[in-house]
């Protein structure tokens, strides 16, 4: 019972090892974020090859947004002839 009583605080100090400082786990989140965008920019880039291979009409942005850079702005396009919108009844205030 004795030995057991030694070996109780050895064995719980054993278990707990340090957690990682805020720069470490900073670093890792960073890296994973980056890896996160690369591959979401490799997919878009695929997909956006095999709609222009398939002759797929969607537009492809005129401006490339460097990363980190600022976003620009883009005119809104007109609506289509087609398409007529309204707006709803005025109230009658009551």
């Amino acid at each position: 019972m004795r030995g057991a009583m030694i070996l109780l605080p050895v064995i719980l100090l054993a278990g707990c090892k340090d957690e990682p400082d805020f720069e470490a786990r900073y670093d890792k989140a960073a890296e994973e974020i980056e890896a996160r965008a690369k591959a979401m920019d490799a997919d878009i880039a695929e997909s956006e090859t095999a709609a222009n291979a398939a002759g797929d009409p969607a537009k492809t942005p005129t401006q490339v947004v460097e990363p980190g850079g600022k976003i620009p702005r883009v005119h809104p396009e007109p609506l289509p002839e087609t398409v007529n919108p309204t707006n709803p009844p005025a109230s009658s205030g009551e």
